[in-house]
């Protein structure tokens, strides 16, 4: 007779584990109902003689198609489309005099998870889309789970937070017509043309590096400023890039239309099972506190400004270490569909910047994955943290609880203390004293906006580029119904260069403003404006505030 502890277990503690079940095989496995109980074949049914109806009975078959009907959990509103697999990261070059990261430390290495991924389109649109690319990486270290929430352009469209669900809209479906820009680009081209900070990662997405060939050839930056803290209490704001070890490779507009739907998808997977394994160099810029207020007030670069890059000839890369994918999941849903990032989820010696877009992220993202997974989240196997002590909080209860933490007190008890670990970073100093009155910020269009874009289209394009971008952009605006926008975004080019904005009459047929002097936009202000009266996001004349004037939202002398 088999025997049984206390606890109602079998001895040999048979209960079910995610790791044995994520290994088995079909083949070791037994049929039964979600209860448990065998059954001896998944397409029978109960009902009443050989021609009647089903019975409620049934359990099997009531719970079989109840569960199907629940098989899908809400996609993501952005990056609906992913692929992604297992790996590792490993320190080569330690940077102990810059971060107090255990990561970082020399010979440190620990598992990683990566969910590549389009933005704007659903879960089942087209891997070879032009579109950005998410790359996010979840770095399991000893301290906890550290997430970079990355993208595989150095920039972004916005700077300014309560755009983004703006924007993103103009990348889904039209409420009308049902119909993705595809096929009407209108949308599309008329929030790039009513907020022209959008310019610089337009040149990128238009750019031959708006089609990666596959995720394993392309970079992950994380555009966002970071912090970095040493034992000292020293910080410095930080970037990270993610250079490919496989180089850089795209596709062309024309070439898209060939490449399979899961093109990506495809050459990742098959790629690591044929021992491929993808790699990419893991390297940062980094500022000091005063050099980011001397490089607005001389260069009018923003560090804060998610359009704006740091030159690398001032602030060169350092390489910090390499990660490497080498496993594929087992199970897609469970381990690349349900896995979540978060970049409020930080580790001691990295901190947040006051980057505003930034900020937003640091709410949003887990709040999305409480409203599309659930609120324990964090209990699923993929996305919890793996440390040697043994994790302890005050959250309990939410649907699906299951490490619940037993019978501890779920307040601070003095009864059943909880341990605590003394803080690394001294906060008061990290982050700094903003003090100052609220302000209803948004940003404002200048000169130095256009810097950067210039820079590509005059010293990184060369005519090859320069013939598929604007092939790129006028193909686009086929399918925009408004001339009144192209001709907007062609005086927006315009600030850019003179020559793309020529070359773009010439493809669309639209001629385009003389520049956004004599522009108004509804989305920012435009510092460019000759006339006072247009330089007002949307006409505003009343209790505008002008916060902008100064600094547009970097940090200026004397601001650490």
């Amino acid at each position: 007779m088999p025997s049984f502890a206390a606890d109602a277990q079998r001895n040999g503690d048979l209960h079910r584990d995610y790791i044995d079940d994520r290994n088995a095989k079909s083949q070791d496995t037994l049929y039964t109902m979600s209860n448990g109980a065998p059954y001896p074949h998944p397409y029978e049914a109960q009902r009443v003689g050989e021609n009647g109806p089903l019975l409620l009975q049934d359990f099997h078959l009531i719970d079989l198609l109840s569960h199907f009907d629940r098989e899908r959990i809400p996609e993501r509103v952005v990056h609906a489309k992913g692929s992604g697999a297992h790996g590792y990261y490993k320190t080569t070059d330690p940077i102990d005099d810059l971060s107090i990261a255990d990561l970082f430390q020399a010979g440190k290495q620990c598992p990683i998870t990566i969910r590549f991924s389009t933005v704007g389109g659903e879960s089942g649109s087209h891997d070879c889309a032009r579109d950005p690319r998410g790359f996010s990486i979840k770095f399991r270290t000893e301290e906890g789970n550290w997430d970079m929430v990355a993208n595989n352009t150095p920039v972004f469209f916005l700077r300014d937070p309560a755009k983004f669900p703006h924007f993103i809209h103009t990348q889904k479906r039209d409420p009308a017509t049902n119909l993705t820009h595809a096929d009407d680009s209108t949308a599309f081209w008329d929030y790039l043309s009513q907020n022209p900070e959008s310019i610089h990662q337009v040149m990128v997405l238009m750019g031959d590096r708006g089609i990666p060939d596959g995720y394993r050839f392309m970079n992950g930056y994380a555009g966002h400023t970071l912090k970095l803290v040493n034992k000292a209490g020293e910080w410095v704001y930080a970037q990270f890039h993610f250079k490919s070890k496989q180089g850089i490779k795209f596709i062309t507009q024309a070439d898209s239309a060939s490449k399979s739907p899961d093109h990506s998808q495809k050459d990742l997977y098959f790629a690591i099972e044929n021992g491929e394994y993808p790699g990419w160099d893991v390297s940062i810029q980094t500022m000091k506190p005063k050099e980011a207020e001397e490089l607005w007030e001389k260069q009018k670069i923003n560090v804060f400004d998610l359009t704006h890059v740091w030159p690398q000839g001032q602030f060169p890369l350092r390489k910090v270490g390499e990660l490497f994918l080498n496993e594929n999941v087992k199970n897609y849903f469970a381990e690349i569909e349900q896995v979540t990032f978060n970049p409020a989820h930080m580790v001691p010696g990295i901190e947040p910047s006051a980057d505003p877009v930034l900020q937003s992220r640091l709410f949003s993202y887990p709040e999305t994955h409480r409203h599309r997974v659930g609120a324990n989240y964090m209990q699923l196997p993929v996305n919890a943290p793996k440390v040697a002590y043994r994790m302890a909080n005050f959250q309990r209860n939410g649907n699906m609880a299951f490490y619940n933490q037993g019978p501890r007190p779920n307040y601070l008890s003095s009864i059943e203390p909880i341990s605590f670990r003394e803080r690394a970073v001294d906060l008061d100093k990290t982050h700094g004293h903003f003090i100052g009155e609220a302000v209803t910020f948004l940003s404002e269009i200048r000169p130095e906006d256009f810097n950067a874009p210039r820079a590509l289209w005059e010293k990184v394009f060369d005519d090859g580029a320069k013939e598929r971008f604007i092939g790129n952009v006028s193909g686009h605006m086929a399918n925009c119904s408004d001339k009144e926008i192209i001709k907007r975004q062609i005086g927006i080019f315009r600030e850019v260069s003179e020559d793309i904005a020529s070359r773009l009459e010439k493809a669309t047929g639209v001629e385009g403003y003389p520049g956004i002097a004599g522009l108004r936009f509804n989305g920012t202000h435009n510092g460019m404006a000759k006339d006072k009266s247009l330089r007002n996001a949307n006409g505003m004349t009343e209790k505008v505030s002008q916060a902008t004037t100064v600094n547009n939202g970097a940090p200026v002398a004397g601001s650490h």
